[in-house]
């Protein structure tokens, strides 16, 4: 058994999301059910790379409303341009093991987010890959990217993140997002909506 969820890594209500979801199975005491994190790049589905302003803003509405001790360090002059690679150093790291796939996902994340670390610098890639232990992506981990879009387009993935589990599929479990009359971007914790998920997926 085990969790997929198609995300991008500066996406940050997926850094969100799959930190409720580990934290959620782990209050559970099922770490046996692996989660695997496939790749959603933003820059192919929309066809241009993410706006550092724009993911700066939503972290800081995250932080005030939702995650006040995460995106300690995010740094728009070290955001990363492109994250192919980095999604493709996951992919390669789930060839070694669920396990160290799933540490490099939520590494590359905390890289980004909470250190400052420009993922797609080849040279701080590298290093979380030494970090990791894990061998440079290559061109079959870069198809891989490309592949888990296309999958994710034909299991209907509609953002970033978007997790599946057994017969259930749901968008961004944890949070509820909407935008008030002012256009103003509200965001609640729906722990009933996470819970529920995660309850249909471990007992499939």
């Amino acid at each position: 058994m085990e969790i997929e969820v198609y995300a991008d890594i500066w996406c940050p209500f997926a850094h969100v999301g799959l930190r409720a979801v580990a934290e959620q199975r782990r209050s559970l005491g099922r770490d046996d059910v692996g989660i695997v994190v496939r790749a959603w790049p933003l820059e192919l589905v929309n066809g241009a790379p993410m706006d550092p302003a724009k993911a700066a803003h939503h972290a800081d509405d995250l932080r005030a409303q939702v995650a006040p001790t995460m995106f300690a360090h995010l740094d728009v002059d070290h955001f990363p341009t492109s994250t192919i690679d980095a999604l493709a150093l996951t992919a390669r790291a789930y060839r070694t093991s669920a396990a160290l796939g799933e540490r490099a996902a939520f590494a590359l994340r905390d890289a980004l987010f909470e250190h400052g670390r420009d993922i797609g610098d080849p040279a701080v890639l590298g290093a979380i890959a030494d970090e990791l232990g894990v061998d440079r992506p290559d061109d079959a981990d870069r198809h891989q990217v490309r592949a888990d879009w296309e999958a994710g387009k034909a299991r209907g993935v509609i953002g970033s993140p978007h997790f599946f589990c057994g017969d259930a599929d749901v968008f961004c479990p944890s949070l509820a997002i909407s935008r008030d009359p002012d256009t103003v971007l509200r965001i609640e914790q729906d722990r009933a909506k996470l819970v529920a998920f995660l309850q249909d997926c471990l007992t499939a």
